[in-house]
């Protein structure tokens, strides 16, 4: 005789049905066992999680740039990655010791080797999430002279890759590292990578001591529920309290902020921030690969907690694999930010419509005279003067109480990390001002609680209404917690056209979405499931029983914020509705 299954929904429904089980049961172990695994992990598993490889790049009179070495030893990195790596040592005039950043595209098909990318996710800010996509590059460039050498020099760069964007972090730890490896070489730079392999993974959150050649650095990785107020070096001094060690501590006020104010244009730096939130194409052009790499990430920090979702290159060459794709002339600029120091540029970007061009930097009562916004037709020659050259007019007026209070600062010689907190509070305050009336809107397209029922799929999340929104901004706009005045709804209306819009609703509408299943599971434990399929057929409980495990499944796979007890309480249901099913349905079930 055929199954009680298989005669009401036909032949076949036993395998699926059992192989809906298998594979959940399976997932579900795999899952739940991805924790314990971390417990037991393979060699450079822990270096993993902070760092993709270090690699030392020579200049060699005979084949020019080349990578001497890579360090973990079995670290593959292919062709064009090569060549993205070796095509930032082409920079000349650098004598002494340089540092500065890069960012490149990974090769497609690429897979991360860290294991805790998702657990990871969920709690850091968005800002400071893993690059999928891209590697960044923490340089460390020593130029010598060395009579032992045929060309008269002694070049080399250490290179830390890397997928986190902790820029400060890394560019510390390579001033403690790099003089001692330009000393002992190898033997040095395997200790190193054996001890950075001990450090804790970076747990959102929390403060960790990270040993290194004697130097014990102390970090506190940030989480997004951070308060944006908060210091980080009194957050750090808070969770370890008073602990003492043998060896002080560097504590490092950050891991990725960097000194603002050092290089914004005090009375421009309007104009940048919405530049940045527009996604514009804007070229930097610096007098070093310092100023270059460092100015571009100052100015896509500038709209934090907004992540900028456009490409952005801080040191760009004319040797980078990609430099034809951003440079051609046959369609309109991309969306990215190149930092560049060649000369060269000047005429090859002259069809961008936003460039930067810096001096050397001075700290003077007069600084903002020494930048002026200029028309792009003046942007020809080679000693063009530092200014800003663009035809983009601000939708906002500049607030000038700012101004005035970073200039008394400067008069009054205030030290450059308190200037930089005045400037990244007030970004922060504008870019708040500006995100929280489209928070505000999106959580309106939420579904009212209680329409969330157990027995319905969630009811969908409204689509976004671009007009909706802009009639909201009469009484619910930026003026509620801004003083500026300006034309707001222009910026948004190009903002909405902007990437970084795009990855924002994105990323919410992800959450959204996650925040509906979890109210939907919830709301599943808190009814009477039990008394509900007492009257239902075998086919509803089979229907019922293979959804409950999907959504457990998901749950788990997605590690969605669920409240405690809530999937052991669903997967305890899931065991309860066994007996009350014919002893043909549960051998289905349970693949007797």
């Amino acid at each position: 005789q055929g199954s009680v299954v298989e005669a009401m929904v036909g032949p076949g429904a036993r395998e699926i049905v059992m192989d809906l089980y298998d594979s959940s049961e399976c997932r579900l172990v795999e899952s739940k066992n991805a924790a314990e695994n971390t417990e037991s992990r393979l060699p450079w598993d822990r270096f993993s999680s902070w760092l993709e490889c270090v690699c030392v790049v020579t200049f060699d009179l005979e084949l020019g740039q080349a990578i001497e070495l890579v360090y973990p030893h079995d670290v593959k990195l292919t062709e064009k990655e090569v060549n993205h790596l070796t095509s930032f040592m082409c920079f000349p005039g650098c004598l002494g010791d340089t540092q500065f950043s890069f960012r490149l595209r990974q090769s497609v098909g690429r897979r991360s080797s860290w294991f805790g990318e998702d657990a990871y996710s969920r709690d850091a800010p968005v800002t400071l999430q893993r690059e999928l996509a891209h590697f960044y590059g923490y340089v460390y460039f020593r130029q010598v002279k060395d009579a032992a050498v045929k060309r008269g020099y002694f070049q080399k760069s250490l290179v830390l890759v890397s997928r986190l964007p902790y820029v400060h972090l890394f560019q510390s730890l390579l001033q403690i590292i790099a003089p001692e490896y330009f000393e002992k070489l190898e033997p040095c730079l395997e200790a190193v990578c054996n001890e950075i392999d001990q450090w804790p993974s970076p747990v959102p959150g929390q403060t960790l001591n990270l040993p290194v050649i004697g130097v014990i650095m102390q970090v506190r990785i940030p989480s997004k529920n951070d308060k944006p107020s908060g210091s980080p070096v009194k957050q750090a001094q808070r969770e370890v309290g008073m602990a003492l060690s043998v060896i002080s501590p560097l504590m490092l006020p950050s891991i990725h902020e960097l000194d603002l104010f050092k290089y914004c244009f005090l009375i421009h730096i309007q104009m940048l921030w919405e530049l940045m939130l527009l996604g514009e194409p804007v070229v930097v052009m610096a007098p070093s690969p310092t100023v270059s790499s460092e100015t571009v990430l100052a100015l896509v920090s500038s709209i934090a907690p907004l992540r900028y979702c456009c490409d952005y290159r801080p040191y760009f060459t004319i040797h980078d694999p990609e430099f034809k794709e951003y440079t051609t002339r046959t369609q309109a600029p991309p969306n990215v930010i190149l930092g560049v120091t060649n000369p060269f540029f000047i005429k090859t970007f002259q069809s961008w419509p936003h460039i930067i061009r810096l001096g050397e930097l001075k700290m003077s009562g007069d600084l903002p005279k020494q930048v002026k916004v200029k028309k792009l037709a003046k942007l020809k020659t080679l000693d063009t003067k530092p200014g800003i050259y663009t035809s983009h007019k601000t939708f906002l007026q500049k607030d000038k109480s700012l101004i005035k209070r970073l200039l008394k600062g400067i008069q009054r010689k205030r030290p450059s990390e308190v200037q930089s907190a005045i400037l990244r509070r007030h970004l922060l305050e504008l870019t708040q001002s500006f995100i929280i009336p489209l928070e505000r809107y999106l959580a309106s397209l939420m579904p009212l609680q209680r329409s969330v029922t157990p027995w319905k799929t969630p009811p969908q999340i409204r689509p976004f209404s671009q007009e909706e929104f802009m009639g909201t901004l009469e009484h619910a706009g930026p003026q509620l917690t801004s003083v500026l005045k300006g034309d707001w709804i222009g910026l948004y209306r190009r903002f909405f056209r902007s990437p970084n819009f795009d990855g924002w609703y994105r990323l919410r509408q992800k959450e959204m979405t996650q925040k509906l299943e979890c109210l939907h599971l919830e709301v599943i434990c808190d009814a009477d499931l039990l008394g509900w399929i007492k009257d239902k057929s075998e086919v509803e409980i089979v229907d019922l029983v293979v959804k409950l495990r999907e959504k457990l499944m998901k749950a788990v796979r997605q590690q969605l914020p669920v409240k405690d007890g809530v999937l052991d309480k669903l997967e305890g249901y899931i065991q309860d509705y066994h007996p009350l099913s014919t002893e043909d349905l549960q051998t289905v079930l349970h693949r007797h």
